[in-house]
Parts: structure tokens; sequence; C-alpha cells
């Protein structure tokens, strides 16, 4: 119960105070890591003998774009970059636990931001693609009588988003941590490659793979 509730870092004296919690202080951390990284690495790229970290990241980019747009077919090919920059935000925040740092996906308030964002993008695909008399139709289709449950699938799909990647990040978390407790020497490094790493990149995949279907849906 205790790894349910984020710790305040500190608080901004406006407004009676506002307490930032360590999952947003890590949010900023990953972000101006991310930022400072595609910065350096984008500096002198090269069109003619290309040197082999900007062929590292060609390869890649291009293997992360080819694999979504095989989700989300041409037509969805303007919503890959958030996708990319989705996994990679996803990815890093559930590996960061390795530095010692708390996840911020192990809080149900940035996991349930994530999920919004995805839900927003998707149905904008779809109000893009349709129209607005296309998008409120197709809350009838294919038969006029499911349309309650096609407008609570709105509610669904980011709740179903949110607490699928919550729930197993923060249930690594604590499997790492009673681990550390019980024998905090050499047995906790093979349960970390599973639960910080294999299953970090897992779920992070999965949250963009299920965001990429459910935009796909929408454009067709």
């Amino acid at each position: 119960m205790e790894e349910l509730n984020a710790k305040v870092v500190f608080t901004i004296p406006v407004f009676g105070g506002i307490p930032v919690y360590e999952s947003v202080v890590a949010t900023w951390f990953i972000m101006a890591v991310l930022v400072l990284l595609s910065i350096i690495f984008v500096r002198n790229l090269k069109v003619e003998k290309p040197g082999k970290l900007q062929l590292f990241l060609e390869t890649s980019i291009g293997f992360l774009r080819d694999f979504f747009l095989d989700l989300v077919g041409e037509e969805g090919k303007g919503y890959i970059p958030y996708l990319i920059s989705t996994a990679l935000f996803i990815g890093v925040a559930n590996l960061i636990g390795i530095a010692g740092i708390t996840p911020p996906t192990k809080d149900l308030n940035v996991t349930a931001a994530l999920a919004v964002i995805s839900i927003a993008v998707i149905e904008y695909a779809g109000f893009h693609k349709k129209g607005m008399k296309g998008f409120i139709k197709s809350f009838a289709e294919p038969v006029a009588f499911i349309l309650p449950i096609n407008i609570m699938e709105i509610a669904i799909r980011p709740v179903s988003l949110c607490m699928r990647l919550f729930g197993n990040v923060l249930g690594s978390f604590v499997v790492m941590e009673l681990i550390k407790l019980v024998a905090p020497l050499i047995v906790p490094i093979p349960f970390s490659f599973y639960f910080d790493i294999f299953d970090g990149l897992i779920q992070a995949y999965v949250f963009v793979f299920l965001t990429a279907l459910f935009i796909k849906e929408q454009l067709d």
C-alpha cells in the first residue's frame, strides 16, 4: 500500500503550495535526457559517408517506422512519430529503475495521463478521417442499438491501457523490492533482467501496439 502513494519531492510556494511528486521529477529528467540526446545525435548528419552512430540511428528509427507502418497503414503514417516517441518514453521510464530511480509509470497519474493522450489521438484519427458526421455516425455501427456500448468504449479503452501498464510496472517494482529485502546481494540480478528490463520493454511494446491497433481501427 505504501508503494501506491507517490512521494513528494518538494513544494512550489504558490497558491498555498503545489506538491511536486517524484514521478513528475523523474518524468522531467527522462524528457530532458531524451531531448538532449536527440540534439546531440542529430548533429553533423551526413548524406554521404555517414558514421556508425548515424547508421545505427537510421536503422533503429527505420525499423520502428516500418513496424508501426505495418500496423496503421499508409493512412496512419502521420501518427508514427507519436507512437515512436511514446514507445521511447515508456521504455526508458520502465528501465530507469535499474539506475535506482523510481519508475514514473509506477504512479497511476502518469499512466492515466499517457492513456488519456493516446485515446485523444485515437479519437482524433477517427474524426479526421470520417469528418464530424461520419465520426458521430460510427458510434451507431454496425447496428444502432449498440450505441451505448460504443460510447462506453471511449472510457473503457483508456482505463484498460492505464491499468495494464500501471499494474505491471507496480507489480514488478514491488516484487524486486521484496527480493532485495530477502536477498540483497547476488540473487536480485537475474530477476532484475526480467522484471526491470524484459517486462519493462514488453509493457512499452504492448501500450503502443494497442494504441496503433486502435488508430488503425478508427481509420478503417
